[in-house]
């Protein structure tokens, strides 16, 4: 159960990550390349941050996801400026992929396609997981 202040903490991350995530595309003049914050959840100590990453094209998804790892120190510097007023100590961040839109679509792809488990339900035992 996130508190009061995780709550708000993470909504004012999110916020900045996305600013300087979209500002780096940007000014390294990078198209076709899209990177959204799709969620920040914060541990009990506020000393953690987990920042799940939506990225576009998901073919491009590992490796910049490696990028922006190597670079956390330098993301936390320009975050730590943007919210020196309103934090003591920044978390340190800890970046994943999100790939819940991906999952979504892959079940659309079934439901729309051969594979639909609703029309042939003898499909359902060979996706049971054992």
């Amino acid at each position: 159960m996130e508190t009061n202040r995780q709550k708000k903490m993470a909504a004012l991350l999110q916020n900045d990550l996305v600013d300087i995530l979209q500002g780096e595309v940007r000014k390294n003049g990078i198209t076709n390349l899209i990177i959204s914050v799709s969620k920040v959840s914060i541990t009990t100590d506020l000393s953690v941050a987990k920042v799940f990453l939506s990225i576009f094209p998901t073919e491009k998804g590992a490796e910049l996801l490696k990028a922006i790892q190597s670079n956390s120190p330098l993301i936390k510097h320009d975050l730590a400026q943007r919210v020196k007023h309103q934090l003591r100590k920044v978390p340190d961040l800890i970046f994943y992929n999100d790939d819940s839109l991906e999952y979504i679509e892959q079940i659309d792809r079934a439901l729309k396609g051969d594979e639909n488990p609703i029309s042939n339900p003898e499909l359902l035992y060979k996706r049971k997981k054992k």
